[in-house]
C-alpha cells in the first residue's frame, strides 16, 4: 500500500481499534523523557468539549473500541468528565493516563459516574525523593494518594514506569509498588528517544550492564508475581539489534489525536516533515484514516527500500519506527537504525557500547525540560 488510495479498496484496509487522545500538553511535572513534542500546543488552541465529542463519535464509527485519555495531564481539563461520558456513550472503553497530581476522591467519583473504566498511574521512582527529583516537583505523595483512591473506587489500576539510567537499578523496588499500591498491572517501558527524551539522551541512556541486570530482575519477578500482578517489559530500541513495529504497524491499528486536533499514526509522527498531517477540525476521521498522506505514506510494505524490502521480517516489524529513522538519519523511509541490518546501525551500537556504568552516587544531571513551557496555567491565562 502506498501513499495513494482508491475507493474500491477502502474497506479492505485495516481499521483502528485504539485511540490515544492527547487532551492537553499542560502538565504539572517536568519529566526529562516527556513524550510531548518540542513545540507544545497552547491551551487556547485545544479542541473544545464539543469537538472532542464529535471526534470520539467518529472514532467509534471507524472501529475504535479503546481510548487512552492522556496529555500532558488530562486532569487539567475541567471538561474531562464530559469527554469521558462522550467516549462511554459512543461505546469506547476509557483509560485515564495520569500523574495523579490533582486527583481527588470527588473528582474520581465524577469520572467513574461518567463511565471511566480504568486508570494508569505514572511513577518515576520508588524512592520519594528520587521520584520528586525526576518529576521536577513534589509528587510522590500525590501518586500514592491517587493509587489509594483508585483502589477504593474499584477501578482497575495499572502503574506505568518509564525506565532510564537513573531508575533502572531500582527496578525491584519499583515492581514492589504494584502489589503495595493495589495495581494489577505494571508496565516497565524503557525510554523511547523522541522529542524531549532525544534532547536528553545523554542523561537517560542506561548501560548494557544495567539492562542485563534489569532483564534478570524482570524474569525473576514475573515468576514471583505470576497470577497476581501482570508485569509488562517494553524492551529498549537501541540495545538488542531488533526493530519493533511502529505502533503495531503504521496506520494499522491505532491513531493519535493531539490537543489541537492534529491526527497522526503515532504521537511522535509530527516530527516527520512532509506528512501534511490532517486535523479533525477539517476532515472526518474516516477520510483521515483511509485517504490522508499522513496515514497511507508508510502503511504496509510497498514504500520500503532494501534491506527492508527483501527482509523476511518486513511483515512483522514493518521496517521499525519511522520517527526514529528520521530522528537518527534524517530520512523517515530509512531502515530503523535500531535494526542490526540497517546500514546506519552503528549510530546506536557505537553510542551504547561507549556508555560506562553509572557511579553509585550518580544523580540526574540538568536535562532540558518540556514543563518549563507547558500549559499549566488556567484556560484563558495570558500566553496560552
Amino acid at each position: 500500500m502506498t501513499g495513494t488510495s482508491s475507493p474500491s479498496g477502502d474497506r479492505a484496509r485495516p481499521r483502528p481499534w485504539a485511540l490515544l487522545a492527547e487532551l492537553t500538553h499542560g502538565c504539572p511535572l517536568h519529566c526529562p523523557y516527556c513524550s510531548n513534542p518540542l513545540e507544545l500546543t497552547r491551551r487556547s488552541a485545544e479542541l473544545t468539549t464539543d469537538e472532542w465529542r464529535e471526534a470520539l463519535r467518529q472514532a467509534a464509527d471507524l472501529g475504535v473500541v479503546s481510548a487512552h485519555l492522556s496529555g500532558g495531564e488530562p486532569l487539567l481539563r475541567s471538561d474531562l468528565e464530559a469527554i469521558v461520558a462522550a467516549a462511554d456513550g459512543a461505546g469506547i472503553h476509557t483509560q485515564l493516563i495520569t500523574s495523579g497530581v490533582g486527583l481527588s476522591r470527588a473528582r474520581l467519583g465524577r469520572l467513574v459516574d461518567a463511565g471511566l473504566r480504568s486508570v494508569q498511574l505514572s511513577v518515576q521512582h520508588a524512592d520519594p525523593s528520587a521520584s520528586d527529583l525526576i518529576a521536577g516537583r513534589r509528587s510522590f505523595v500525590d501518586k500514592e494518594r491517587a493509587a489509594a483512591l483508585v483502589r477504593d473506587s474499584g477501578l482497575p489500576l495499572g502503574l506505568n514506569v518509564v525506565l532510564h539510567r537513573h531508575n533502572l537499578d531500582a527496578l525491584d523496588e519499583l515492581i514492589d509498588l504494584a502489589p503495595a499500591w493495589g495495581a494489577d498491572r505494571i508496565e516497565l517501558a524503557n525510554t523511547q528517544f523522541y522529542g524531549w527524551a532525544l534532547r536528553n539522551r545523554a542523561e537517560l541512556l542506561p548501560s548494557r550492564e544495567q539492562l542485563t541486570r534489569a532483564q534478570q530482575t524482570v524474569r525473576r519477578r514475573r515468576d514471583e508475581l505470576a497470577g497476581t500482578v501482570e508485569l509488562v517489559w517494553v524492551v529498549p530500541d537501541y540495545f538488542d539489534g531488533n526493530a519493533k513495529p511502529c505502533m503495531g504497524g503504521w496506520g494499522a491499528i491505532s491513531l493519535t489525536i493531539a490537543p489541537d486536533g492534529t491526527t497522526l499514526p503515532c504521537p511522535a509522527a509530527a516530527s516527520i516533515p512532509g506528512l501534511d498531517a490532517p486535523n479533525v477540525r477539517d476532515h472526518r476521521l474516516e477520510w483521515i484514516w483511509v485517504h490522508s498522506r499522513a496515514f497511507t505514506l508508510y502503511r504496509g510494505t510497498e514504500w520500503m527500500r532494501d534491506p527492508c524490502r527483501s527482509c523476511e521480517l518486513r511483515e512483522k516489524d514493518f521496517g521499525g519506527c519511522r520517527c526514529q529513522a528520521f530522528a537518527l538519519t534524517g530520512d523517515a523511509a530509512a531502515t530503523d537504525p535500531a535494526c542490526r541490518l540497517s546500514p546506519d546501525h552503528a549510530l546506536v551500537r557505537d553510542l551504547v557500547d561507549a556508555l560506562p556504568e553509572p557511579p553509585a552516587s550518580a544523580g540526574l544531571g540538568k536535562p532540558r525540560s518540556p514543563a518549563r513551557r507547558a500549559a499549566v496555567t488556567p484556560r484563558g491565562a495570558a500566553g496560552r
